[in-house]
């Protein structure tokens, strides 16, 4: 059974010296016992923290991070406004997806996770809508590619929650859908095809975890969410990402997208609403208590021009967040929350945003709530390193250059926002080490099947 030591380490009770984690044969902590001699355990190379969840990611969307950057044609920016946008990026989005297969998918998505943990994220929610043939027809296997992310996942060894996405219009409340968007379309019973699917993949497996996705209200009807909302389990749903979709939303029902959720569904602990870029007060205080997690994704909602989550006001009400790399033009926790707290300080022209008096700073309130919030919207036991929780443990370097000299809450706050190399060592997920001296132990191997995927759909 998996042991390891900590000489520091970041426990749910706070920093503790000389720790022993034990792990038993399914990859689970069975004791946590600080103040102790390494005895027989392995002996972290470093700080130990707690595995970080990502709570949304669009795999596939990795092989366009930074081939969808340049200006779009004078006609599709006259289609959408006279400039480029996120839906000008959503029409690259959809060209891109067409010569998209399993075997791309899989690829795709294993070199995501492999990178994804070498940043310190151990864990990943996939939010998956690209589920058929490029003519819409199902594959013979009607979850075969949500089965193709869970074997990449298996190849990687980052636990993952499957959140098989519901799709099925094209605007709010029934509009047709666009020609592009074939690829993502069900009807609720194709689309419970895929969950059962999924459900038989994952049984009895401790590092996988299904969930239900309604896209958004742009895709789904009230009907549907309202028989999506009976699932014992994380429900994920984008909502209030553009101004442009607050504004259809208003017209359409005359309500605010999270106006309209809070209003309409049991929104309680099982959901995660996806951006929640634009609310109001009362919408992000109506959000905080229903207990329902913001997923935040800071480095997608900057490179889409989404704008800005609205921090403050979120947290005063006591809401909860955590964090996901969407697109993945980023795939490290600590870029997305840097880049969460440095958009606060640029909006509101102060520092130190996410603190209060009682804990003054940034970088471990951001990585705590990152860990809370990811593990609660997960559905999974990846809340930290206690007994019952996954054994998932990032191992940062105290000599780096980016940390030395630095310990405890002052080394948290030098990783996110002290540098640009990666100052992670080594990584556990499930009880496995998957990351070390900085690289995935299957880092070569993943990377020439990504290699040879991307000069395919490139040429």
């Amino acid at each position: 059974m998996p042991r390891f030591f900590a000489r520091d380490a970041l426990l749910p009770t706070g920093w503790a010296r000389d720790v022993a984690i034990k792990a038993d044969r399914t990859g689970s902590i069975s004791a946590v016992t600080p103040d102790v001699r390494p005895e027989e355990a392995e002996i972290l190379p470093g700080v130990v923290l707690p595995g970080i969840p990502n709570l949304h990611s669009h795999a596939f969307q990795r092989a366009m991070a930074g081939h969808a950057e340049r200006r779009s044609p004078l006609d599709a920016r006259t289609a959408e406004g006279g400039q480029d946008s996120f839906w000008t990026w959503r029409t690259t989005m959809y060209r891109f997806v067409e010569r998209f297969t399993p075997e791309d998918a899989e690829v795709v998505a294993a070199q995501l996770y492999a990178e994804c943990l070498e940043w310190g994220f151990t864990s990943i929610a996939e939010f998956h809508y690209l589920h058929h043939q490029p003519d819409g027809a199902r594959y013979a296997e009607p979850a075969e590619m949500a089965l193709r992310h869970l074997a990449a996942a298996r190849q990687a060894g980052i636990g993952i929650t499957l959140l098989p996405s519901l799709y099925r219009h094209g605007g709010i409340f029934g509009r047709d859908p666009a020609p592009g968007q074939r690829r993502f379309l069900n009807d609720p019973e194709g689309y419970f095809r895929i969950v059962e699917g999924i459900r038989a993949a994952t049984v009895d497996d401790p590092q996988a975890g299904l969930g239900l996705a309604p896209h958004s209200l742009r895709a789904v009807t009230p009907a549907m969410l309202a028989e999506l909302s009976r699932f014992d389990g994380p429900i994920h749903i984008h909502a209030a990402e553009q101004q442009r979709e607050v504004a259809e939303c208003l017209a359409a029902t005359g309500a605010r997208p999270v106006q309209w959720l809070l209003a309409n569904l049991p929104l309680d602990r099982r959901w995660c609403l996806i951006h929640c870029t634009h609310m109001t007060e009362a919408e992000a205080a109506g959000l905080a208590r229903s207990g329902a997690v913001a997923g935040l994704c800071p480095s997608t909602e900057a490179s889409l021009g989404d704008g800005i989550f609205s921090l403050p006001p979120f947290l005063a009400a006591g809401g909860r967040i955590g964090f996901g790399t969407d697109s993945h033009v980023g795939t490290s926790p600590r870029d997305e929350m840097r880049q969460l707290e440095t958009s606060q300080r640029l909006m509101l022209q102060r520092r130190s945003v996410a603190t209060e008096e009682a804990r003054p700073h940034p970088g471990r309130n951001l990585l705590e709530a990152a860990v809370a919030g990811g593990a609660q919207a997960s559905g999974r036991p990846v809340a930290g390193i206690a007994p019952g929780q996954r054994c998932d443990l990032v191992v940062l370097d105290p000599e780096h250059p980016s940390l030395c000299g630095r310990r405890c809450d002052e080394l948290l706050d030098a990783w996110v926002f002290s540098g640009q190399n990666n100052p992670v060592r080594q990584v556990v997920a499930g009880g496995r080490v998957v990351v070390r001296d900085g690289r995935h132990v299957a880092a070569e191997a993943i990377a020439r099947r990504f290699r040879a995927a991307m000069r395919r759909l490139a040429a």
